[in-house]
């Protein structure tokens, strides 16, 4: 008996699809086998969360699930039509099987039969006397995979472990965005007879930078700087994530104050590549020194400069 998809992720038949999405990516990073190599309960189960998401996260899928037209592997229910195939009858006739059954049976009935059991599924059947051989796609096979957010936006290959246990070498294109779904074609489970293999379907989750954030193919970066350089400008080296550059600030800067590094941001496979965007942060020394202190008395004395006057006009 095939296990209720929605059981095994742990949702209710009414979740929605983000919600399915976030109980697959939980289980999934718990239960890889990359986690328990030794463990073949835990291995299994991952294949059975794999296996449920696949079927669950295609609409379409989940729909003819939900309707009864399809089980839990994804295979075609054969139609239940006895009783009211024999109730529309003659009342003579109600239990009669119908042609076919009482003097023999041809070819042409068992075709029939078999193609109410196995759909017509695709490839197409071939009889030969009563023998009939179906052939169909493999299932899709899905994956978790968490990388780095350099590799993502550099692109690069991981080996990993798939969920039937074979190992494959997976290509990260640049720019790849999290929740990204790569299509490895023919990498999934084998067909049936002479039908095609599925593919496997990783999905990418990119783990945070403490430094570089991502908006679009832009890279943003909060870069510290000290008074005496908000004040007086000078030339800084500020990280990007190819490679360290010389950045030049202006006199006078504030700290939320944007600068921009033209095309130091996401290089993508097609397309023209993002910049980096600098945000500055005037950071004061954790001990203020008596120069410093002084300094600034003498300046406030003589200022007269209020940074607040614009929200006094607005209230």
């Amino acid at each position: 008996m095939s296990i209720d998809p929605y059981k095994v992720l742990g949702v209710p038949k009414s979740a929605p699809q983000a919600e399915i999405k976030k109980a697959y990516r939980k289980l999934a990073k718990e239960l890889h086998p990359d986690l328990h190599p030794d463990d073949a309960a835990k291995q299994e189960r991952f294949k059975a969360v794999s296996a449920a998401y696949d079927l669950l996260s295609d609409p379409e899928t989940r729909r003819r699930f939900d309707a009864g037209e399809i089980d839990a592997s994804g295979q075609e229910r054969a139609e239940r039509q006895y009783y009211h195939h024999y109730a529309g009858q003659d009342a003579g006739r109600r239990y009669d099987p119908g042609p076919g059954f009482g003097g023999g049976v041809g070819d042409g009935d068992l075709g029939d039969i078999f193609s109410q059991f196995f759909g017509g599924r695709a490839g197409g059947p071939r009889q030969s006397g009563f023998h009939r051989e179906v052939h169909a796609r493999g299932q899709d096979l899905r994956y978790h995979l968490d990388v780095d957010f350099l590799d993502a936006v550099r692109g690069t290959k991981r080996r990993v472990t798939m969920p039937d246990g074979n190992t494959i070498e997976i290509s990260i294109p640049p720019g790849l965005k999290d929740g990204q779904t790569l299509r490895l074609r023919g990498k999934g489970a084998p067909g049936y007879g002479e039908g095609a293999p599925g593919d496997a379907l990783v999905t990418v989750s990119v783990r945070p930078h403490p430094v570089f954030g991502r908006t679009g193919d832009d890279i943003e970066l909060e870069l510290p700087i000290t008074f005496d350089e908000a004040v007086l400008g000078g030339s800084v080296d500020v990280p990007t994530v190819w490679g360290p550059v010389s950045l030049t600030i202006p006199k006078g800067v504030s700290s939320g104050q944007r600068l921009r590094l033209g095309g130091k941001g996401i290089k993508p496979v097609k397309g023209k590549a993002g910049d980096q965007i600098v945000r500055l942060k005037i950071v004061l020394p954790k001990k203020i020194d008596k120069d410093m202190e002084d300094l600034a008395k003498r300046w406030r004395e003589t200022a007269g400069f209020d940074p607040r006057t614009e929200l006094g006009r607005s209230t």
